[in-house]
C-alpha cells in the first residue's frame, strides 16, 4: 500500500473526527434550543456558550471535503454526486443556522426570536443527520457502478445504514451538547444538563456504537477490537465521571468515545473509501481513487504548516473563551435601530 495515499486517508478520517468533536456538542446545543431550554434567558445562554466557537468548528468540515476533493478525486466525486440531496440539504441547514445565529437578537420580539430559534435546532437536526448518513454509506457502501456512477434513482442512498448513521450522529451530538453544558454553565442549567447527561448518555452512543460494530464485524482486524474497546471504555468513563461531577474527564470520556469509535469505523474500512453495493469489483480504494504522488506530496508540504496552525489558533480560542456562561452574564435584549 503507497504511503501518501494512506496518510490522507488516515488526514481525513482525523479531520472527520475533529469536525464530529467540535461541532458535535454545538450542533446538539442547537438541538437542544427547543428541546432543553425553558425561556429566553436560557436560550441566549445556550447561545453564548457556542458563539465564539461555532463558525471555527465548520472549518473542520470544510478542510475534510477539500481534502477529500484534492487527495481523492474519485471518492469525492461519487460520494458527493450519489449523495447529493442528503448534502444539498446539510448546506441548506448550515445556511439557515448561520443566518439564525446572527439575526436571532437583532430585533426584541417573541416571535421573531421564536422563528429564528427553530431554524437553529431544525438547522443542527438537518446538518448533523446528513452528516451521519453520508459517512455511514461512505463506510458501508453506496450503488456505484466501475465508472463510480451512482445506480438508480435520487433516492437509491436511501437505506438503513444513512437511519443508523443519521441517528447515530444526532443522538451523540445531543450527549455531548450535554456534556459540554455542564462543563460551560453554571446555575440551573449546568443541574439539569447533568441530569439529561445521566439519564440519555447510554441511550444516546447506542447507534454510532452499533454503526462501529457493523463495519467492524464486516472488516475489522485486530486493532480496531482494541479502538472498539476503548470507545466502550470512553463511554463508560463519561457516565462515571458525569456521577461524580468530574466535568472535565466527562467530557473527555465523550472525545475519547469518539475517537474510538471512528478510529473503528475507519481502520475496519481501510484500504476502502467507497464501497460498491453492486460488485466488490467496483469498490473505491485509496489507490485507484487518489491523486498523483505529485499532488499528495505538495499536499503534504502544505498540511504540516497549515494542520499544526489550525489546532494552535483553536486551542487559544477555547482557552480565550473557556470560562463558564450563567443568566447573571447576559445582557438585556434590546432592538437594533437604524440611525
Amino acid at each position: 500500500m503507497e504511503f501518501l495515499p494512506t496518510l490522507w486517508f488516515v488526514i481525513i478520517a482525523y479531520l472527520w473526527t475533529g469536525y464530529l468533536l467540535l461541532e458535535g456538542f454545538d450542533l446538539g446545543v442547537g438541538m437542544l434550543m427547543k428541546l432543553f431550554a425553558r425561556n429566553n434567558d436560557e436560550r441566549r445562554v445556550l447561545l453564548n456558550t457556542v458563539g465564539p466557537v461555532w463558525d471555527g468548528n465548520e472549518v473542520w468540515l470544510i478542510t475534510a471535503g477539500a481534502a477529500t476533493f484534492a487527495a481523492f478525486p474519485l471518492w469525492y466525486a461519487s460520494l458527493f454526486s450519489t449523495l447529493y440531496l442528503p448534502l444539498l440539504a446539510v448546506l441548506i441547514g448550515l445556511i439557515f443556522r448561520a443566518v439564525a445565529f446572527e439575526y436571532r437578537g437583532k430585533v426584541d420580539s417573541a416571535a421573531w426570536r421564536n422563528r429564528w430559534d427553530w431554524a437553529i435546532a431544525l438547522g443542527s437536526f438537518v446538518s448533523a443527520f446528513g452528516v451521519g448518513a453520508a459517512l455511514a454509506l461512505t463506510t458501508t457502501g453506496l450503488p456505484i457502478n466501475a465508472n463510480g456512477d451512482r445506480e438508480g434513482g435520487p433516492f437509491s442512498w436511501f437505506s438503513g445504514y444513512a437511519l443508523l448513521g443519521g441517528s447515530g450522529v444526532v443522538l451523540f451530538c445531543l450527549v455531548h451538547a450535554a456534556a459540554f453544558l455542564v462543563l460551560k454553565t453554571d446555575g440551573d442549567i449546568r443541574l439539569r444538563a447533568r441530569r439529561l447527561l445521566l439519564t440519555w448518555l447510554p441511550v444516546g452512543l447506542l447507534p454510532m456504537a452499533a454503526w462501529a460494530i457493523v463495519v467492524h464485524l464486516d472488516g475489522g482486524k485486530l486493532v480496531t477490537w482494541l479502538t472498539l474497546g476503548a470507545a466502550v471504555a470512553g463511554a463508560v468513563f463519561a457516565w462515571r465521571m458525569a456521577s461524580r461531577q468530574r466535568d472535565g474527564l466527562s467530557f473527555t470520556g465523550m472525545a475519547v468515545f469518539l475517537a474510538g469509535g471512528t478510529a473503528t469505523i475507519f481502520t475496519a474500512a481501510f484500504p476502502v473509501v467507497l464501497p460498491s453495493t453492486i460488485s466488490e469489483a467496483f469498490d473505491l480504494t485509496v489507490t485507484n481513487a487518489s491523486s498523483s504522488d505529485y499532488t499528495l506530496t505538495v499536499m503534504s508540504v502544505v498540511g504540516l504548516v497549515g494542520l499544526p496552525s489550525v489546532l494552535v489558533y483553536q486551542g487559544w480560542t477555547y482557552w480565550v473563551f473557556r470560562r463558564r456562561v450563567s443568566s447573571g452574564s447576559i445582557p438585556q435584549a434590546h432592538s437594533v435601530t437604524a440611525q
